[in-house]
């Protein structure tokens, strides 16, 4: 018979098993600190980096790299990044696992009187005192355990074998503190978590949810794009005109959009907004009707801001407001060619308008009024001294308004008008956004009409500034435009220009041909070849003039120029059948002023002006409409949170026990006294209790 090898005496170490050492690491206090860490550091990104902008605003801001970059990382939507969420999941399990591993240990010390401490374990606690009373061991364990109920302590009495314990706790709800603040954590990432953006991510990667990245009307995006009413969770904004019903709203997606499906219809029966003198938006108030779609049942009531609606489960924020379909009467005007006939042109906002085969007028918006700072409007083309040619001479469009919003306490706040924007978009895709004001606007003493034009919807506007005629109108300044891109107009403009210009002499003819070829060469200099024309142009012929000749032949083309514009003017007014302009001192300022406008049309990058002659306006507001059932789950979180703080900042636990042992002149008794968190108030305590506990009864 065999036997078997003896371990007796061998010591035999077991290891735990992984999944164990597991849950210990991520129950960890630890691992929940670096959890907190990487949610630190993921908030500060997202509020240091603009969160949910347009792409072509990154791209312009990072470069096409670094745009790449951060989008793989999900920078720009950090809150809904999929390893932000990962990070908040992974948080809420350490916390869960960390209240179930310690919640039960807490609760049995609670309950626990921890009557099985010794006299000898007693004598080393920092807090303890003895005294004799002549009273019998059980008398004197009565009137201690009544007297510290007197002080507020749950009490105890265990008879041991030669003596009687008196344990005493105070405060034991000082654990719950912890269990709260834990729990609280948990429940705040659950109903955060429950109104993030996760039940459309489900319905993304598996329900075939996909965002539409077209145009079109919202009833005919394909179902593919758009959420059932069911839809747990989501927050969308949707825009209802004036007269106008919504039963969807629009999600944005970092791709896209996808359209979210309402239980309910909004009808906008009135907006009604009231605005500061600087401009800003002072109220603004949408007046609803809202209907359940199910039932039928219908509520009237007044949403403002931070004055929601709550209905059947939705909130209905108001948001903002838009323009919601203002219908535009216009006049357009040729910006290129020797064509000055005008042509009437109507438009809706949100709407586009073909403009022959070559561009597509796009209505994008209107503003009823506009406060702007005309206290600093200073010519941006003022020369400072050590300028040089070309710079004073290539005056570029790159004068802006001023913004009400910016300049809040400004006494030069004035109200400039109507003004439209539209974007002109050519037959390749390519467009340009404008801004032109209805009105003429006040600038340094003269009356000008503002056209603004910008190639990014990032960048600012940049104005072209339109000289007001005699009838504040731009008939005058179109006619001149038109004249100098004719060729026989310029002609006999010169022609005129040398007549009058040259003095009687013995060669005068001669003379008066020399003027004439040079104002007609200086005319079709300014003129431009279609690409480049105005100061940049006479720039760059002066630059061909040996330097030290250059400002002297500076001032006479700018002087021939000048007169022959004049002269042009005169021209094109005869051909409409007009009477010459009055050469008085209006007529040279409007000249001047017409001058630089025609050089800086060169910039102005459009075929057209439009210029805005009535206007039927439509209000419309933006909700913003959320299902939030984590909103609740939130709240209770918070009063967790609040319970848990209290607990533990204001709860106190603290443990006492009274040793109380036969002595030959009656008992004699051995207090201590301990807590986890050494106090003023603690110490005031032990004190008094030192002082009522022996007292003869």
């Amino acid at each position: 018979m065999s036997s078997s090898p003896s371990t007796s005496g061998i010591a035999v170490k077991t290891r735990r098993p992984l999944i164990g050492e597991l849950i210990e690491l991520i129950s960890s206090m630890r691992f929940a600190i670096a959890l907190l860490a990487m949610i630190a550091i993921a908030a500060v990104v997202g509020t240091v980096m603009k969160q949910n902008e347009a792409t072509n605003n990154y791209i312009n801001q990072f470069g096409p790299f670094w745009f790449e970059v951060f989008r793989k990382f999900g920078l720009y939507a950090v809150y809904s990044a999929w390893w932000f969420l990962l990070l908040m999941g992974m948080l809420v399990t350490s916390t869960t696992l960390c209240i179930m591993r310690n919640t039960p240990k807490m609760l049995r010390d609670m309950r626990s009187w921890r009557e099985n401490v010794r006299a000898t374990s007693l004598l080393n606690f920092h807090h303890k005192m003895q005294w004799r009373a002549p009273l019998a061991r059980t008398a004197l364990a009565q009137q201690s355990a009544a007297r510290l109920v007197d002080a507020g302590y749950a009490v105890k009495t265990v008879e041991r074998e030669g003596g009687t314990l008196v344990a005493a706790k105070r405060g034991a709800g000082n654990k719950f503190g912890y269990i709260f603040a834990h729990a609280a954590i948990v429940v705040i990432c659950i109903g955060g978590l429950l109104d993030s953006d996760m039940p459309i991510r489900a319905q993304e990667w598996f329900a075939g949810k996909v965002p539409f990245n077209g145009t079109g009307l919202i009833a005919n995006v394909p179902a593919q794009s758009r959420l059932s009413t069911s839809n747990p969770s989501f927050r969308g904004n949707t825009l209802v005109p004036e007269g106008a019903t919504s039963d969807s709203a629009i999600l944005n997606r970092p791709d896209g959009v996808l359209i979210q499906d309402l239980p309910i219809t909004i009808s906008l029966k009135k907006f009604t907004v009231d605005f500061y003198t600087t401009g800003m938006p002072k109220l603004f108030a949408s007046e609803v009707e809202v209907r359940d779609n199910a039932s039928g049942e219908k509520v009237n009531a007044v949403i403002e801001v931070n004055k929601p609606l709550i209905f059947k489960g939705l909130a209905i924020y108001q948001s903002s407001f838009d323009d919601g379909g203002s219908k535009l009467k216009l006049t357009g005007f040729p910006m290129a060619g020797s064509s000055s006939t005008t042509f009437a042109l109507n438009g809706e906002v949100g709407t586009s308008t073909p403009l022959g085969d070559a561009y597509t007028v796009e209505w994008t918006g209107f503003r009823a009024f506009n406060v702007e700072n005309m206290g600093n409007t200073q010519d941006p083309r003022a020369v400072t001294k050590g300028e040089s040619l070309e710079q004073q001479l290539s005056a570029t469009l790159d004068k802006h308004t001023g913004s009400a919003a910016r300049n809040a306490n400004n006494k030069d706040m004035k109200n400039v008008g109507p003004s439209f924007t539209y974007k002109l978009r050519d037959k390749n895709g390519q467009a340009r956004e404008y801004q032109n004001y209805m009105q003429p606007i006040q600038i340094d003493g003269a009356t000008m009409y503002l056209a603004g034009m910008r190639n990014s919807p990032s960048d600012p506007f940049t104005y072209l500034r339109i000289p007001a005629d005699d009838e504040h109108g731009l008939k005058e300044w179109m006619r001149l435009r038109a004249a100098l891109h004719d060729p026989a107009m310029r002609t006999e403009a010169a022609q005129r220009y040398a007549r009058r210009a040259s003095p009687p002499s013995a060669n005068a003819q001669q003379i008066q041909q020399q003027l004439q070829a040079s104002a007609d060469k200086s005319l079709t200099i300014f003129a431009g070849d279609g690409k480049v024309g105005g100061f940049v142009a006479i720039s760059r012929f002066l630059e061909k003039i040996p330097q030290a000749e250059q400002e002297k032949a500076a001032d006479v083309f700018m002087k021939i120029l000048n007169g022959t514009l004049w002269e042009l003017w005169q021209v094109a007014r005869a051909k409409d059948g007009l009477a010459p302009a009055t050469p008085d001192q209006n007529h040279a300022r409007f000249l001047q002023l017409s001058t630089n406008a025609l050089s800086d049309g060169y910039f102005y990058g459009a075929p057209i002006y439009l210029q805005l002659d009535d206007f039927t306006q439509v209000q419309a507001s933006v909700f913003q409409i959320t299902r939030s059932p984590g909103k609740n789950v939130v709240y209770l979180g918070c009063l967790f949170l609040v319970i848990g703080v209290f607990s533990m900042f204001y709860i106190r636990e603290r443990r006492l026990w009274i040793w109380i042992t036969d002595h030959a002149d009656g008992a004699e008794a051995l207090m201590a006294m301990s807590t986890q968190r050494k106090t003023l108030d603690f110490e005031r305590e032990f004190e008094n209790l030192k002082e009522k506990l022996p007292q003869s009864a």
